[in-house]
């Protein structure tokens, strides 16, 4: 008689091998997937936030409680299983990795929804790499032998399981605990019974693993961040909490947990009313912000029925506006028309993950972007007050103009609903000059102006311009460039190089105005967008001729430069007070004759100086100004370890004297999150 039992160890009381097998799998998972989040964490280099004791615990909750159902599998399931998660979640640090070298924050699900927008981000995500980044995926020739190696066993296990089915055998053997034969066949009801019995066990063990981790998960990652919440990170979920505040509570997996909790929230309550005590607290600001500014601007209809062209600059910032670089001036047509215009150099761009759409957003709605994706991807369908629209009510023309695919960031709904006569996108322009993303600015201004001559007068026209987009490699011709001298061949001087450029297509742009005589019957504007996503503060020192502090490159960062022309050249200069994105509205329109009380604007006048000492920047990251300090917040979400600026003399002060401008960013934030996610603006026009 031969006696087959290819698993001795099975017959035996205790784990199973495959399930040993498992579980050491799924321990190099945890541990490999914590270095990866460790590797991540310290890529930021935020101040205030650490990847302590409680952190790590978090962290290891998550990934418990993300991947306990794998334990519920069939064990031939389990490791495929392992290994697909494994991939998707590497996917995601790297992902987040990348996103947040350009635009300081991590992937949020309505940033998935613009997945279709990461194609044309090609250029700038291959800037975006490091060779370090490849330690994230240096795990996956080890995945991948432990998986080649589990099928290997399990096909020799199943060979062997086949030729012994077909043997004599006069007592029974087990194969990795899986099936039992005899000599002869069993009973049926013995059989059955023996079969039902082997499939409850495994079935009951698999369950209570499963439920094991999801319960230590949960216990790991919940109560921490539940006590954080009620203690030191009071209201986290209720507010909208900048995205690396949120993450130094929940770290990367919870914090992408929350916020599809959070995002399926407002989708689903979207159409939910406020309280009627919150919706009279929105009117009451907006009454009491008009009676502070209400006071009277000497230009209110100067400039009534003319023409409106405004320029938004893609990347363009202030602090090499006027400079020169080897003796040339890196933007001279700019510098030729401060000398007859208004230049405020105090002026901050005011976007969050929207970017680009989010300056078009907060110029022409006079309302804050979200703190999470774009306005016009997640609230097209809303209405409200905006530049073309009012314009349109007076008679006005309304075009836009951006020499790319319509559908990026939606635009070809959005400008719908913003009350534009028509959007020109790519294909309305001749690409006689590519550069960059699509048609060199040169050619793209020249081209609008020529269709501005075909439309009726006044008009309202809306430019984006596009070749100084990351990752500024432009190939121009020898006439368009500048000696970069020690910024040759660099990332930062082809920056340079780009803005040059960009500078020279407005100067022609400018006089094919003057040329067709459309120059003195428009208000021409020109600001940046934000800023270039580069950390290059030793070059800015350099280009500057001087030490850069980590304050003054932070503030550069946030400004952008605003320039206005006004036909006849009035009130020309430099001007301090500090401004917005937000206040672009409001300060045209007063010059139109048309009084802003009616509708709901969160910017300003900056023309009105009566509102001079009631004015606060704020910024979507919860950094404001009022020309007397800066406060820039901690990443932490905690008032106190933020860090308040004097501006008079650039360095750190009391940080209480920026608590009550604090309280109001912070309130200001959320009146306007309220406004787009409720759609309030018909709610706060009834009486």
């Amino acid at each position: 008689m031969r006696l087959f039992h290819l698993n001795p160890s099975s017959s035996k009381p205790g784990l199973q091998p495959g399930f040993l097998l498992t579980l050491a799998l799924y321990a190099l998972f945890i541990l490999s997937t914590l270095g990866k989040l460790r590797l991540l964490h310290s890529n930021l280099q935020l101040p205030y936030i650490t990847m302590d004791a409680a952190n790590v615990l978090i962290a290891i909750g998550s990934l418990l409680a993300l991947s306990f159902w794998i334990f519920w599998l069939p064990s031939g399931g389990q490791l495929p299983a392992l290994a697909g998660l494994h991939l998707l979640i590497t996917g995601l640090i790297f992902a987040d990795l990348i996103y947040f070298r350009y635009f300081g924050d991590f992937i949020t699900v309505p940033v998935l929804l613009q997945a279709g927008q990461m194609e044309s981000l090609g250029g700038s995500i291959a800037e975006l790499l490091r060779w370090q980044d490849l330690w994230l995926f240096a795990d996956w020739p080890l995945m991948l032998a432990a998986g080649l190696w589990s099928w290997r066993r399990r096909s020799a296990v199943k060979r062997l399981a086949s030729s012994a089915s077909h043997g004599s055998f006069d007592d029974s053997f087990e194969i990795e605990g899986r099936s039992s034969y005899r000599y002869g066949p069993l009973p049926a009801s013995a059989a059955a019974s023996s079969a039902v019995g082997r499939r409850s066990r495994r079935l009951l063990r698999r369950f209570a693993a499963g439920l094991l981790v999801l319960t230590l998960g949960l216990s790991a990652a919940v109560f921490p961040i539940r006590h954080a919440s009620q203690t030191w990170a009071k209201n986290l979920l209720e507010n909208n909490w900048w995205n690396m505040s949120m993450y130094n509570v929940t770290g990367l997996l919870a914090f992408h947990a929350i916020d599809a909790y959070q995002y399926a929230q407002t989708a689903i309550g979207k159409g939910r009313e406020l309280p009627s005590e919150r919706i009279d607290e929105i009117r009451q600001w907006f009454a009491e912000r008009e009676s502070k500014t209400s006071g009277t601007d000497a230009l209110f209809g100067r400039y009534k029925d003319s023409n409106i062209i405004v320029v938004q600059g893609e990347a363009f910032m202030n602090f090499f506006v006027g400079k020169k670089l080897n003796g040339q001036s890196l933007t001279p047509n700019l510098d030729k028309l401060m000398e007859d215009s208004l230049y405020f150099d105090n002026f901050y761009h005011q976007t969050g993950q929207g970017r680009t759409s989010d300056a078009d957003f907060s110029a022409n709605a006079s309302l804050h972007p979200l703190p999470s994706g774009s306005v016009f991807i997640r609230h097209a369908e809303n209405v409200f007050h905006t530049m073309p629209s009012i314009l349109k009510q007076q008679g006005y023309a309304a075009n836009a103009y951006h020499a790319y695919d319509g559908s990026f960031w939606n635009r070809n709904r959005m400008y719908k609903e913003m009350g534009y006569d028509r959007f020109y996108a790519e294909h309305d322009f001749e690409i006689d000059e590519r550069l960059g993303w699509s048609l060199g600015d040169r050619s793209f201004l020249n081209q609008s102006v020529g269709f501005m001559e075909q439309t009726s007068q006044p008009f309202y026209s809306f430019l984006i311009t596009l070749s100084s987009h990351h990752p500024y490699n432009l190939n121009l011709e020898e006439e368009d460039r500048i000696d970069l001298g020690e910024f040759q061949d660099s990332t930062f001087g082809n920056y340079l190089q780009s803005m040059h450029y960009l500078d020279s297509a407005l100067g022609d742009m400018v006089n094919r105005l003057k040329e067709d005589g459309l120059w003195e019957k428009t208000i021409f504007v020109f600001y940046g967008d934000h800023d270039y996503s580069l950390n290059e503060s030793a070059a800015v020192s350099r280009l500057l001729g001087g030490e850069v502090s980590a304050f003054d490159y932070e503030r550069m960062m946030a400004q952008v430069p605003l320039l206005i022309h006004l036909p006849d050249g009035a009130m020309a200069g430099t001007y301090e007070n500090p401004g917005g994105q937000l206040d672009l509205m409001p300060t045209l329109l007063p010059l139109l004759g048309i009084d802003t009380a009616d509708y709901f604007f969160m910017g300003s006048n900056l023309l009105d100086r009566s509102a001079d000492k009631n004015r606060l920047v704020v910024l979507r990251s919860g950094a404001f100004t009022d020309g007397t300090i800066y406060y820039t917040p901690s990443a932490d979400g905690v008032f106190e370890n933020g860090i308040c600026y004097d501006l008079a003399t650039g360095q750190q002060t009391d940080v209480n004297k920026a608590r009550a401008g604090y309280a109001e960013a912070v309130n200001r934030l959320a009146i306007s999150d309220d406004i787009i996610t409720r759609d309030l603006i018909p709610v706060l026009q009834q009486n």
